[in-house]
Parts: structure tokens; C-alpha cells; sequence
């Protein structure tokens, strides 16, 4: 069993944070993500039977649309997802070869392709589906928060940031370090609430996502329909405990 690395005072706790009220689901995250990690001998995303009649591959970023709300007045939501980076990372603690581990110094969970054996238990563990198998390499593939551009001291400062977040024209995606309070990330969940993923489970994920924003949409023009953003989130909650329980 690989154990979870204990807290370090002062440590950084880098994530996401993911605004479902400006996602357009564009894709553009996923396919940057693509893009950035599938070229390399150490970055490889395969694709198979990519012009044939069943197209795959792995893919670190995914985005899902939901609909919810009444009959009279819906909302589209979309969902990005990919690993959360979870704090008590059961994913972590299931490897049998160590190959999969968080670390201590920023809180990214990472996979060691050398030790990994692709026997799909951290899969099986993870809740959130963020861990694909790639099949020509026979190793688990997953979100590595793109740790080759947050310490690239090559790079100018500003783009020391994830493909996906660098990418995404709605600016709803957020990178930064949760443990600081001051950071941009912390204050956007302190002005909008920023909620854990599927809470209930105890993972206690470091990627948040900020609920929709209370809306107000016409059903005739005399006939304002509120859209609470409680209620949304709670449909969209519980939408994704369904489709995630598969």
C-alpha cells in the first residue's frame, strides 16, 4: 500500500478552480490538454482506430453537459473533469507498486509510469473516472496539472499555468495555490462557494468548482421564472453521483 504523504506546514496545495457558470463547453480545455501531453516519448495520449468505425483514446480532460432546472425554464450546465488531486487520494493509497503518489510539496497526485503495472486499481477507486488506461504503454494516464509549465522558469511567469487553463476563452478555469488564502483561487471560492465534487465520499478534493449564479429567465415577458442557483447545483450533484455511480 502507498501512503499519502503527511502535511507539511507552509506546504502549497496547487489546483483548480473550475466557474460552471462561464463554461460555454467548448472543449477547447480537453483539447489543448491533448495537444500539450500527447507529443514526446514522455507524453503520450494515444489515440486508437482514430478514422475507423470506433474511434478512442485517452484523454486527461473530459466535459460533460447536464441539463437541469424545470420544464418551463432549463439550463444548460457544462462540466469539465479530470483529476481532482484529492487530499485523501484513495487512488493513492490502493497502488500495490507505489507508482502512484502525492506530493508533499504542492499536493499533485502523480503517476510513476516505470512502477506502474496497469492493473486499474487506482481506476477502480477513483470515483471521478480520472484515470484512463493507455493501452500501448500498459500504464495508468491522468491530469498532471501539467507540472512541466507550472515550474518551467523558461517560460514568462504568466504562462506558467496548465494547458487547460491557459487555453479556455471563457476564462472559467483558475490556477493557483488553494492553501493561500490571499491567492485569486481562495477568494473565489470565499465570494462564490466554491463545492467539492461528490463531498459526501471524503476525498476531499483540491479542485473546486463555483456553483451557476442565481438567474432570472423570461418565460413570456410579462413572467419572470427564477432559477435558483441551489437548485441547479443540487440537480447537477445529483446528476453526477448517477452518472458517475456506472
Amino acid at each position: 500500500m502507498t501512503m499519502l504523504p503527511k502535511a507539511q506546514p507552509g506546504a502549497r496545495k496547487l489546483g483548480l478552480v473550475i466557474d460552471l457558470d462561464t463554461c460555454v463547453g467548448c472543449h477547447a480545455c480537453a483539447v489543448s490538454c491533448k495537444e500539450w501531453n500527447g507529443g514526446g516519448e514522455a507524453r503520450m495520449l494515444p489515440d486508437y482506430d482514430k478514422y475507423g468505425t470506433n474511434p478512442d483514446g485517452v484523454w486527461l480532460n473530459r466535459v460533460h453537459s447536464y441539463e437541469t432546472g424545470a420544464e418551463t425554464c432549463s439550463r444548460t450546465v457544462n462540466l469539465p473533469r479530470s483529476c481532482l488531486h484529492c487530499e485523501d487520494a484513495l487512488c493513492v493509497t490502493v497502488c500495490p507498486t507505489g507508482a502512484s503518489y502525492k506530493r508533499a510539496e504542492d499536493g499533485i497526485v502523480l503517476v510513476d509510469p516505470e512502477k506502474c503495472i496497469g492493473c486499474k486499481l487506482c481506476a477502480w477507486a477513483c470515483p471521478y473516472g480520472a484515470r484512463e488506461l493507455d493501452e500501448d504503454a500498459g500504464v495508468m494516464r491522468k491530469c498532471t496539472l501539467c507540472v512541466d509549465r507550472i515550474y518551467d522558469e523558461s517560460l514568462p511567469e504568466a504562462e506558467r499555468q496548465p494547458a487547460c487553463v491557459a487555453s479556455c476563452p471563457a476564462r472559467a478555469r483558475h490556477f493557483g495555490d488553494l492553501a493561500d488564502p490571499q491567492s485569486k483561487v481562495s477568494q473565489l471560492i470565499e465570494e462564490r462557494g466554491g463545492v467539492d465534487l461528490l463531498s459526501s465520499l471524503g476525498y476531499r478534493p483540491t479542485n473546486k468548482y463555483l456553483p451557476p449564479r442565481k438567474a432570472t429567465i423570461p418565460v413570456t415577458a410579462a413572467e419572470p421564472q427564477p432559477v435558483s442557483s441551489g437548485g441547479i447545483g443540487t440537480a447537477l450533484l445529483q446528476l453526477l453521483d448517477k452518472a458517475l455511480s456506472r
